[in-house]
C-alpha cells in the first residue's frame, strides 16, 4: 500500500458507515479483523503437509503470506471482510434434482448465475470508492477468492460466522449460502468480535458427504471431495469416486444442503445470480452434446468455465454413466467414444460399461 492513513479522529463512526454503505452495495454484512492468524496458519501448514491439498499447487506457491495478510499487502492493518447471500429462488430444488433427476445435471448453485468474482469484486471496488470520498487516499486492495488469501478465517474474526465442521463458514441467522469478499486496508479501525462456534455435536455434514471427504471435524481432504475432483483436479478422476459423484458435473453441495443451520439461509435478492441457460436442471444428453464452441458461449460470465471443454465432457461422462439406462444415454455416450482426448475417452468407456453391467 502506497499511501498513508489519513488522519480520522471517529474510527468507530465510520466503521459504521460502512456497514452501511456495504448493505446499500448489496452485502447482507461485513465486519472488521486484524491480520494475525497464527492458529490458522498452523493448521494451513498441516494440511499441505498431508497433501490434503491434492493437486492444488498453488495453495503452496505463497507460503506464510496467505495467513499474513501484511506480508501479502504490507502495509495492512485491517481487513473489511464481506458477505453476499447467493442462493437462487427460482432454481430446480436441489434435492429433487439429486434424487428423483438423475438424468439431469448437478451444477453447484453458486455457479448457476453470472461469476462471483466479477460481481463482488465490483461491489467491493464502490466500497472503497466510498471510503475514499469520506476519508481521502486510503490504502487498500481488494480481494474475491482471487489471491492466497484465508478468507473464512478473516471473515469468522470479523464476526461473519464461524467455519463450521464441513470448513464453511455458517452464519447463525443466514446459514451458509453466501460469498466472501474482503478490503485489505491501512485504515486502524476497530476490530469485531470473533463469531462462536454454534455447530455442537452434530455431524451431518460428515455423514452425508457423498465420498466421506470431511475426514474430521473441520478437517477437508480435497483428493476426496467432488468439488475438486470435478473443478480444481485435470486428470482421471479416481474409479473409487465416480459412482458417488452421481450427477453432479460441477461442485457439490451436499454439506451446505443438509447443514439445519441452512433453515435460515436467505434468498438472494439480486438478479446476478439468477440461474441461466437453464443450467439448474438442464438435461446430461444436452449439455454432453454442447460443441466447444457452444460450451464457451453458454459459459461467458460464469465461473463453470474455468473446468474447461475437456474436463466439462469428462464430468458429464461420468453423470451419464451413473444415470438410468436408456437408449438416447447410450448413443450420447457412443457418440464420444472416439472423442480426440484420451480423457473424455476413458471416462465415456467407463460409462458405457456400467450401462452393459445393468
Amino acid at each position: 500500500m502506497q499511501s498513508e492513513s489519513p488522519l480520522i479522529t471517529d474510527l468507530s463512526a465510520l466503521t459504521e458507515r460502512i456497514r452501511g454503505w456495504a448493505r446499500d452495495l448489496g452485502f447482507q454484512q461485513a465486519g472488521i479483523s486484524g491480520v494475525e492468524l497464527p492458529e490458522d496458519e498452523r493448521h494451513l501448514l498441516e494440511w499441505l503437509r498431508q497433501q490434503r491439498h491434492g493437486d492444488m499447487q498453488y495453495m503452496q506457491t505463497h507460503d506464510t503470506r496467505r495467513s499474513r495478510p501484511a506480508e501479502l499487502v504490507p502495509g495492512t492493518l485491517r481487513v473489511i471482510s464481506a458477505r453476499m447471500d447467493y442462493w437462487p429462488e427460482d432454481a430446480m430444488d436441489p434435492n429433487r434434482l439429486l434424487e428423483e433427476h438423475k438424468d439431469s445435471a448437478y451444477i453447484a448453485r453458486y455457479a448457476l448465475g453470472r461469476d462471483y468474482h466479477k460481481v463482488l469484486r465490483g461491489r467491493l471496488q464502490k466500497l472503497a470508492d466510498c471510503i475514499e470520498r469520506e476519508v481521502g487516499e486510503f490504502g487498500y486492495r481488494a480481494f474475491t477468492d482471487s489471491a492466497p488469501v484465508l478468507e473464512k478465517a478473516l471473515a469468522r474474526n470479523a464476526g461473519l460466522g464461524w467455519i463450521g465442521k464441513h470448513t464453511n463458514l455458517i452464519n447463525k441467522d443466514a446459514g451458509s449460502w453466501f460469498f466472501l469478499g474482503e478490503l485489505f486496508t491501512d485504515l486502524p479501525l476497530p476490530i469485531d468480535a470473533p463469531a462462536e462456534d454454534h455447530c455442537g455435536s452434530c455431524h451431518t455434514c460428515m455423514d452425508v458427504c457423498p465420498t466421506r471427504a470431511i475426514v474430521a471435524p473441520y478437517q477437508l481432504d480435497a483428493r476426496r471431495c467432488i468439488a475438486y475432483l470435478t473443478i480444481e483436479y485435470k486428470g482421471s478422476i479416481p474409479i473409487e469416486f465416480r459412482e458417488a459423484i452421481g450427477n453432479r458435473i460441477f461442485g457439490c453441495d451436499d454439506c451446505q444442503l443438509f447443514c439445519p443451520w441452512n433453515k435460515f439461509a436467505k434468498v438472494t435478492p439480486l438478479k446476478n445470480f439468477e440461474p441461466r441457460h437453464g443450467l439448474d436442471s438442464a438435461s446430461l444428453v444436452k449439455l454432453f452434446s454442447w460443441t466447444e464452441e457452444d460450451f464457451l458461449e453458454y459459459t461467458r460470465g460464469s465461473a463453470i468455465r474455468r473446468v474447461g471443454y475437456e474436463c466439462w465432457l469428462r464430468n458429464l461422462a461420468i453423470a451419464l454413466g451413473n444415470a438410468p439406462v436408456t437408449p438416447v444415454i447410450r448413443a450420447a455416450l457412443e457418440l464420444r467414444a472416439d472423442h480426440t482426448s484420451e480423457l473424455v475417452r476413458e471416462h465415456v468407456l467407463w460409462a458405457l460399461y456400467q450401462h452393459k453391467q445393468v
